[in-house]
């Protein structure tokens, strides 16, 4: 079973190592984060399946924080953690795209509890990732794409799947041939690898499935 990861933005030292022990202890990978801006990057950048922020942040506030990764196409479960627990504050946090608030202080029986309904939750909608014209089955490795003639039904390869499954989980971001390196291809020592399966996935769904930003990388295709 793969290990789950989470993303914990707290910008208290003791409490971000509190809840990084914790949280391993219960079999997540940790990456934790001290301020919003550091938080960004992560999130940006690397998959979870959980987020953890807290609000009141440093630099940057968890739910701008928060705002900025939705409006990039990051769609993981998020559970807001803060201090301000008020009804109005509570309605704040998932206006801004948390599906979860929890105030300070809490009870970590509790906030263990929530996390493991968000991740449930994020397994059920994440096996079936929409695309331009069709959507990814992540158990089945298929991609359904309407045409013409009617429904097309393409199998993909293991690292085809991962591929596509990464530019599909967050349709809006451009990736660099780095960044999907590190995702996709952990084994692998070039870039190269990467223009590669762009190559097979494209020879397979058409050359609009995965968009080229010159001078960046890649994204989801937005045209069928």
């Amino acid at each position: 079973m793969t290990t789950p990861r989470v993303l914990v933005v707290e910008d208290d030292p003791q409490l971000l190592k509190m809840l990084t022990g914790l949280l391993e202890d219960e079999g997540y990978s940790v990456d934790p984060a001290g301020d919003g801006q550091r938080g960004l990057h992560l999130g940006l950048t690397r998959s979870y399946d959980v987020l953890l922020l807290d609000r009141g942040l440093p630099v940057l506030d968890g739910l701008d924080l928060l705002g900025r990764l939705r409006q990039r196409g990051v769609v993981t479960p998020t559970l807001v953690l803060s201090a301000l627990g008020n009804p109005a504050d509570r309605v704040a946090g998932l206006d801004a795209g948390a599906e979860d608030y929890l105030p300070k202080p809490f009870d970590v029986d509790e906030l263990l509890a929530r996390l493991r309904a968000l991740r449930r939750r994020h397994l059920d909608v994440a096996r079936s990732l929409p695309l331009p014209s069709g959507a990814l089955d992540l158990d089945t490795r298929q991609v359904t794409r309407e045409t013409g003639d009617g429904p097309r039904v393409v199998r993909l390869s293991e690292r085809e799947c991962a591929l596509l499954a990464a530019l599909a989980t967050r349709p809006r971001n451009v990736f660099t041939r780095r960044q999907l390196l590190e995702l996709v291809f952990d084994e692998a020592e070039s870039d190269v690898v990467v223009d590669t399966y762009v190559h097979y996935l494209r020879r397979k769904l058409g050359r609009k499935i995965v968009d080229t930003v010159r001078g960046r990388g890649y994204q989801l295709g937005r045209a069928p």
